[in-house]
């Protein structure tokens, strides 16, 4: 039997308030169904400029969100390194290389960390 993972994005986008006015940061793809092994890219593009001050998380159901990438391509400490981030205003990227039962859960690209 083959396992599907579902990898979920916010697809409203989510908005980031700085004091010149909001910055709306939105996500694509939609969930996606990704079986183990696969490769799988997700955007998050910038309605203004962030400066590469983005940071990636996920959250599975019941749990906290965990830090993935910060300062656009930085890997928090103790991430394997399947995860990574890339990109530059306005779209930044982050890759999941050879996904894994434990990546399911819900992404989300913020400004900051």
């Amino acid at each position: 039997m083959m396992m599907v993972l579902i990898l979920l994005l916010g697809t409203l986008g989510l908005l980031a308030h700085q004091s010149f006015g909001e910055i709306v940061l939105t996500q694509s793809p939609g969930p996606q169904s990704v079986s183990p092994g696969q490769s799988v890219t997700l955007t998050c593009t910038s309605s203004q400029s962030v400066y590469s001050n983005l940071a990636w998380y996920l959250q599975k159901p019941g749990e906290a969100p965990k830090l993935l990438i910060y300062a656009a391509s930085s890997r928090q400490s103790g991430i394997p390194d399947r995860f990574s981030g890339s990109g530059s205003d306005p779209q930044y990227n982050l890759k999941i290389s050879g996904v894994q039962s434990e990546d399911a859960g819900d992404y989300y690209c913020q400004q900051g960390s």
